[in-house]
Parts: structure tokens; sequence; C-alpha cells
């Protein structure tokens, strides 16, 4: 399915039972709002989709992963129910993750910003390049990473998630990335992920899908209440992004 470039693109094929999600948008692979709820929306369509034993998250190009949510839309933010409404995109996104049935694979080729390592840390298992370098910026804008902390906490830890918040200006590679759980594997460039990728996805995909159903509720046992926090969370958010000092931070980047 497509949406309009100037609104992202999205993607999804289907061959032997792996279904690939392909997002894009110039600005990076960032997610203005309605590619967040399409994104959110297709999780759920594939999840029902018996034909589809394994989900693959990927973005296009071959620089950045996901640079996150739309800057412009976060600086055009007026008023609380916007704001909420804004945050809530990832919170959606990563919560349509969760609860799906199907096992989902990220393929992260390049740098990835804020909600982006929220959606590399929703997914079950990550493939990544030597570039694939993380960062938590939110600080910087006076806002934080609230709404993604629970997925990426879940999977790095509380020690290495403060470190990669706190340290809000500086990059971390992908091998402190996969020594702290969010990625399994760290692959030199695009063509070796892609056949590692390939490879791993054809033997899950081979398995017995009620395991891998049983499997994927097994790993995210006692996250139920996600339905509410992350949405609790996106307030949060939403409230600060219309502070004096975040509004005075955000005004360095306005055109």
């Amino acid at each position: 399915m497509t949406i309009t470039r100037q609104n992202g693109s999205l993607y999804t094929s289907i061959q032997d039972n792996i279904a690939t999600i392909e997002f894009g948008h110039p600005a990076s692979n960032s997610f203005p709002s309605e590619l967040l709820d399409r994104l959110a929306k297709e999780f759920k369509i594939l999840s029902d989709n018996n034909s589809v034993a394994i989900i693959v998250l990927k973005s296009e190009g071959e620089k950045a992963f996901c640079a996150g949510a739309s800057f412009d839309e976060l600086i055009a933010i007026e008023n609380l129910e916007q704001g909420k409404q804004f945050f809530a995109g990832f919170a959606n996104v990563i919560n349509a993750m969760r609860v799906c049935t199907k096992l989902i694979v990220g393929r992260v080729q390049g740098k990835t910003v804020g909600g982006g390592v929220g959606l590399a840390a929703a997914c079950d298992y990550v493939l990544a390049t030597e570039a694939a370098a993380i960062k938590l910026s939110e600080l910087t804008i006076g806002i934080g990473p609230f709404v993604i902390a629970p997925a990426v906490e879940r999977k790095i830890g509380l020690a290495a998630f403060s470190e990669l918040t706190l340290e809000a200006t500086h990059w971390k590679n992908a091998y402190w990335a996969k020594e702290k759980g969010l990625y399994a594997k760290v692959l030199e460039n695009t063509k070796e992920l892609d056949i590692a990728l390939e490879h791993f996805t054809q033997k899950l995909a081979s398995y017995n899908t009620q395991a891998l159903l049983a499997m994927k509720k097994v790993l995210w046992e006692q996250t139920e209440h996600w339905g509410d926090l992350l949405l609790e969370r996106a307030k949060t958010s939403g409230a600060l992004v219309l502070s004096e000092a975040t509004k005075k931070a955000l005004a360095k980047f306005s055109k």
C-alpha cells in the first residue's frame, strides 16, 4: 500500500510467508503523523493475515534508518491536544507491534534517532550494519523520550537507557547497541545485512506458526498495561512541548 510522497511512503510485500514493510520519507525516513497511523494499521492487518508467519520492518535507501517523528509537525504544535496526538503516533505503532501476533524482525541499515530507536526496540529481533548508530536527543529540545522509554528500557535496561538519554548529543555506535541488547547482530554492510536477513527470516518462517505465536506472547509478558502507559506518556510530552523552554529551543529550528 502507498501514501503520498509528501507524507512519506509505505509499501508491503509478501513472499514465502514473510511480509516486508518498507517505509520512507525524504527527510531521513522521518515519520509524519499520517505515516505513523498507516504503519500502526498495517501491523494490525498483517497480524490477522494467516498467510504471514514473519514480518520484516525496513526503511528505504542506504543511509538513515529513521530520523524519528516529523520535526515540522513538532514545531507546529499549538495546544495540548495537538501535542498529545502528535506523540501518540509512536505510542500507537509500538503498541501495534507489541500486540501483533507475528514476530517482527528489524533491518536497521543506518543511523536512527528518537522514535526510530523506539521502533528498533519494539522489534523482536534486529539485524543492523556497522553504520547503525543511535541517539536519543530529546532532552536537547526540552522534552524527553517518554513514549518510547518502556520499549527501549525493556531491551537495553535502565542503566543503558539512562546513559543514552542523558548523553543526548552523543551517538552510540552499533556495537554499543548490540552489547546492550538492542541489536542481535551487526553486519559490515547492507549486502551482508540482507544475506543474513534472508537466511534468518526464511528459517524462522519455516517453524511451527503456533510455536511462533506462543513465543511472541512470552516475549511481551508484563507489558499489557502499555496501552494506557504510552498514551499517558504522550500527554507528558505534549505538555512539555508547549513549555517556554521547549518553545525557545524549537525556535532555533523554525524556518
